[in-house]
């Protein structure tokens, strides 16, 4: 008797879109809205896609390092929002090991809910979220009291010098920062431009509004890596990508080398003081 034929075995899945890794979540990208309900992506979703991936790359080889000090690493993602790069994070690189934690710290407790609902419905069990403050997530037990990395991605204005603030206090091995809407600086900028424009030919720099929010942003980074370095953090800063698809676009990564530069402090207190900034200076330099 003639053998029966086989029955060809179907093809491996495909993933929904060329650019998403074979090794991601579809549920998730769909539940983050990255993907529509047909798998699908739009040109938005796409762009940011491709930011979190980009993100990925650089954060990578720190979670490598991080467990290699320790099985179970511990990063803090602060100011989270919706978490997509906590939760991208985990499915890429923790959902296979056993151990490490991804933990996310959002002040808006309708985030925080819906983050964790979503964990739960993934099976995401090593990840947690709090609806906390800075100072609470700085004290509060429900945090360990020193962390691997602290991430701060598109975190708003000052939420980024939080992150720095509570990333120095756990004593991070490494930083990773994306700053957007730097305000403040800015801010002092105006309020201060009359009184520089006749004290130093430098205020020229900002006179013009457009130009005082770019500088702004642009001191505002500056002072963010005196501060990291004072602190004893080697630092490369760099594009996230294109301009293209994004103008909130430097890459901030710290690594704690556990030396500092003797002389950044120092640079930003005559920075503060050259540009008329001295009440800022609680916040650049502590």
């Amino acid at each position: 008797m003639s053998a029966l034929p086989r029955t060809p075995k179907p093809p491996p899945a495909m993933p929904a879109a060329p650019e998403i890794r074979p090794e991601q979540s579809i549920e998730l990208l769909k539940a983050l809205h990255i993907l529509t309900r047909d798998g699908k992506l739009n040109q938005d979703s796409r762009r940011k896609l491709k930011q979190v991936y980009h993100l990925y790359n650089f954060i990578e080889p720190l979670l490598e390092e991080s467990f290699a000090r320790s099985a179970d690493a511990v990063l803090v993602d602060h100011g989270a929002g919706k978490s997509y790069l906590g939760f991208i994070l985990y499915d890429l690189f923790l959902k296979a090991r056993a151990q490490g934690k991804v933990i996310g710290i959002e002040s808006r407790a309708e985030l925080v809910k819906s983050s964790r609902a979503l964990a739960d419905r993934l099976g995401f069990a090593r990840m947690r979220f709090h609806d906390l403050s800075v100072e609470e997530s700085i004290t509060s037990a429900q945090l360990p009291a020193q962390v691997d990395i602290v991430t701060a991605l598109h975190a708003c204005n000052t939420a980024t010098d939080d992150a720095i603030r509570f990333a120095l206090h756990k004593q991070a091995q490494s930083i990773v920062l994306v700053p957007c809407c730097q305000a403040e600086v800015a801010a002092a900028l105006r309020q201060h431009k009359s009184a520089s424009l006749s004290r130093t030919p430098l205020a020229e720099i900002w006179r013009h509004p457009i130009h005082t929010r770019e500088f702004g942003s642009q001191l505002t980074n500056v002072l963010r890596c005196l501060l990291l370095e004072a602190h004893g953090y080697s630092l490369t800063v760099t594009e996230l990508v294109g301009w293209e698809h994004s103008m909130k676009n430097e890459l901030i990564i710290a690594r704690r080398s556990g030396q500092p530069r003797g002389n950044a402090r120092a640079r930003a207190e005559a920075i503060l003081a050259e540009l008329n900034l001295t009440s800022l200076a609680p916040r650049f330099i502590y």
